[in-house]
């Protein structure tokens, strides 16, 4: 049995970045050479290309879960990680990529087209690259950005000039195969095609392909038969072409009728209006074909089809209708806009483009949105304090902290960047330069321990000593009065 695949949902992940390097060179008589941690690799991407040697979605069907390599982590001496490879996917020509919701992404028409559909994560940055003139040894490193993580569609949409529609069993299959090279299933029972069959014509100096869709019956628009499936492929053909049975010895059906449902669904699917039509009264090699295609051919020229009475079988009449379709073809394209070379488009950061906006949320929280907080925060170890503050400097550098103070902002807010939460100190940074301490740490960050000073302490003592014979005649302590020894209960007296 064919299976033929033309809608799959595929669940894509880019390879994440490596984690950067925490190295001290030594050596000896250098115990302390510098840092010479290496940098993190980057993760590879999804990209998907188009190959006219694939013909179908059918391995995405069964392998929906697509993962791209990692990047390498980084080493010392140095020593970068290796960046992930990218991975390539195979997809047929007139493949089209949309989102969850229904967003078209890409429409991937022509040989070699390529979309990257998932890019994959920075390696982040060893100590060796984070060191400058006040952080000469940096304890800390960057962590390795995860890569994108997203589901998508994949839509297939044949891509052909002529598409022969029609019911099951009219003889399309057998038309595309004397018109071409195609050499697709034949059969005489209903729904023998279950796949989309092209096929490539060549009269004189023309050429142009025919797409033979699987038969539709009443009701293929909202999902009977085959067509829902297969009408989608039919959206690129220029021309539609009627294939109907004039031989036909169902009861109720007649070439007119056939032609009236057949338009009701393609209505009813839409935008399929302006196409240009033909109609083929098949199979007048038998008599009686012959004869109603001659009786009905008056009626359906009057609604502005030409018709074309042709064998399969005989070969006669497939000449005429050849160089017809090659004729209404060369109008199309020459009726469609040049194809312009793709422009490179170079878009300048406004003066006043920041980066980043602050919004506040619902819950009270200020939102900081932006692609560098955001691949920041992600590239940050939280474990370590040093990284910690390179983080609030970077951010204080960009604007982020007056911006927040601008939106209203109050110390101990709630600020929230990508999937981090944290209560906003601009005491903290603010002012506040950085100072070379232990590796690893950062003095801005250390709890502050109020410790009184030695005048307070010697005052506070002559206090204490003042207060011990105060208490003594009195009979009280520091925590308060002493209780007399208890005498027990009065006696009763007699």
């Amino acid at each position: 049995m064919t299976t033929f695949v033309d809608r799959v949902v595929l669940h894509l992940q880019a390879g994440d970045g490596g984690h950067g390097c925490v190295s001290i060179h030594r050596e000896k008589f250098k115990p302390f050479g510098g840092p010479d941690g290496g940098n993190g690799g980057h993760g590879g991407s999804v990209s998907l290309v188009v190959d006219p040697q694939v013909h179908t979605l059918l391995d995405f069907h069964f392998r929906p879960h697509v993962k791209a390599e990692n990047g390498k982590g980084g080493a010392g001496s140095n020593r970068d990680g290796a960046n992930g490879r990218d991975l390539v996917l195979k997809v047929p020509d007139g493949t089209v990529v949309h989102a969850m919701d229904g967003t078209v992404l890409a429409d991937l028409v022509g040989a070699g087209t390529t979309f990257q559909v998932a890019r994959g994560g920075r390696g982040g940055r060893g100590n060796a690259s984070l060191a400058n003139a006040r952080r000469k040894a940096p304890g800390f490193a960057e962590l390795g950005e995860p890569g994108d993580r997203l589901d998508v569609v994949l839509e297939l949409k044949s891509v052909a000039d002529v598409g022969l529609v029609g019911f099951p069993s009219a003889g399309k299959s057998s038309l595309i195969s004397v018109l071409s090279a195609a050499k697709p299933k034949i059969a005489d029972y209903p729904f023998t095609t279950l796949v989309p069959n092209l096929g490539v014509v060549r009269i004189d100096e023309h050429t142009f392909t025919v797409a033979d869709v699987p038969g539709l019956i009443p009701g293929a628009a909202t999902g009977k038969g085959l067509g829902l499936e297969f009408l989608r492929h039919i959206e690129r053909c220029a021309v539609l072409v009627h294939v109907v049975d004039a031989a036909t010895l169902e009861p109720g059906r007649d070439p007119l009728a056939d032609i009236d449902a057949i338009e009701a669904e393609l209505s009813e699917y839409g935008g399929l209006a302006d196409r240009p039509r033909l109609v083929v009264l098949n199979k007048i090699d038998v008599p009686d074909g012959r004869d109603l295609a001659e009786i009905v051919r008056p009626d359906i020229e009057a609604r502005g089809l030409r018709v074309f009475e042709v064998s399969a079988v005989t070969r006669e009449g497939l000449r005429e209708l050849t160089f017809a379709l090659a004729e209404l073809v060369e109008q199309s394209r020459a009726a469609a806009p040049d194809l312009e070379p793709t422009r490179i488009v170079i878009r300048p950061v406004a003066v006043d483009d920041a980066g980043f906006t602050v919004e506040s949320a619902p819950d009270g929280a200020y939102v900081v949105r932006g692609q560098r907080p955001e691949r920041w925060v992600k590239q940050t170890n939280f474990d370590n304090d040093e990284a910690v503050g390179y983080l609030a400097d970077r951010l204080a550098r960009l604007g982020v902290e007056d911006q927040l103070a601008k939106a209203g902002a109050e110390p101990g807010s709630l600020v929230r960047i990508g999937e981090r939460e944290f209560d906003w100190q601009p005491t903290l940074y603010a002012g506040a330069e950085y100072v070379p301490s232990a590796r690893g740490t950062d003095s801005r960050l250390a709890e502050k321990v109020t410790r009184p000073t030695a005048a307070e302490r010697l005052a506070a003592r002559k206090a204490r000593r003042q207060r011990q014979p105060e208490e003594a005649a009195d009979g009280s302590t520091p925590d308060g009065p002493v209780d007399p020894p208890h005498a027990g209960p009065p006696e009763d007296a007699d």
